[in-house]
């Protein structure tokens, strides 16, 4: 669900870039492009580290303990309109991600065995968004194919279907509501509400909630900077081949939620620098059968919480930032 939550910061950035004003859907996306921190962003490079943290998982009825002695994450995304007009637009969205780890289970014997793995998924999508008008106010309607896989085999075809409408939106406040959903068999929940809250504060604080995708308080710092205090929600996922010595294809899907500090800082020339530190809590944490329901699960895990580290970088092309 980690490149759905990323379709949906896209879709959150459509709420804004509509407050830019009664011009043309191309006149706002310049505008919006040229904004200090765009949401979506052409490029974002990534890199992920967790420190070591113990969990419990069930197997088959049997509880088994371990150890993640070190993890990491490398993620490379991109995305983009190609067709703009007037009451709609055309584009595409991909994401990269390679993830390692090295395990230390505990086994029923007493013994001790370590894992060292290494993943690879990738992600696709052609994002279709509508504008039109829905009780008096702006409606946006955005679909989305996606097909995702690893480095062996395309895996999945999946829907995402997305209807917003712009309750407010001013100088100070943006404010809009909607529900998503998701076509995908293994969706935990299929449909689910969405709320974007933006308000600008006369003390220079603005508070940014785009739900589910993340809650901030954020603050310009310095000339060339912005620090934010809140959480998001992530998620980890990819494909496994006869895991446990059984066959098929099975899909690692976790859910996170990230909570501590960011801070962004201009770099000049378009880049854009982000470093992100706290603690994360997985609330989720499955294996599950390709295209079986998600609460038909071959291993369910309770990992502890964990401190993570991540630096990015952005480039933005159409920014004209801090001018």
């Amino acid at each position: 669900m980690k490149f759905e939550l990323r379709l949906l910061t896209i879709c959150f950035s459509v709420l804004s870039i509509w407050s830019y004003g009664q011009d043309s859907i191309p006149q706002k996306l310049v505008a919006y492009n040229a904004d200090e921190f765009a949401i979506a962003r052409p490029l974002n490079i990534e890199y992920n580290q967790i420190t070591p943290y113990k969990f419990t998982s069930n197997y088959s009825g049997n509880k088994l303990q371990g150890k993640v002695k070190n993890a990491y994450q490398a993620k490379v995304s991109m995305n983009g309109n190609f067709i703009v007009k007037k009451n709609w637009m055309l584009g595409a969205t991909f994401s990269y991600r390679y993830i390692s780890s090295s395990t230390e289970l505990t086994h029923s014997d007493g013994s001790k065995s370590v894992e060292d793995n290494d993943f690879h998924h990738h992600a696709s999508a052609l994002n279709f968004t509508y504008i039109s008008k829905l009780f008096k106010k702006p409606a946006f309607f955005t679909a989305s194919f996606i097909v995702d896989g690893s480095e062996e085999h395309f895996e999945k075809i999946k829907g995402l279907a997305i209807g917003t409408l712009l309750l407010k939106a001013d100088a100070q406040t943006k404010m809009g509501v909607g529900l998503i959903g998701l076509i995908d068999p293994t969706a935990r929940i299929p449909v689910f509400p969405m709320f974007t809250y933006e308000h600008k504060f006369n003390n220079g604080f603005t508070l940014d909630a785009s739900l589910p995708r993340h809650i901030f308080l954020r603050k310009k710092l310095f000339s060339h900077g912005r620090i934010s205090v809140g959480s998001e929600l992530g998620n980890t996922s990819f494909y496994l081949y006869s895991p446990f010595e059984t066959s098929g294809k099975y899909e690692f899907r976790q859910l996170e939620i990230d909570s501590g500090i960011v801070y962004e800082h201009y770099l000049g020339g378009s880049f854009i620098a982000t470093l992100k530190t706290g603690m994360r809590n997985t609330p989720s944490s499955r294996i599950v059968e390709k295209n079986e329901s998600y609460n038909s699960y071959l291993l369910k895990t309770n990992p502890k919480p964990t401190f993570y580290i991540n630096a990015g970088i952005s480039f933005n092309p159409f920014g004209k930032l801090f001018k």
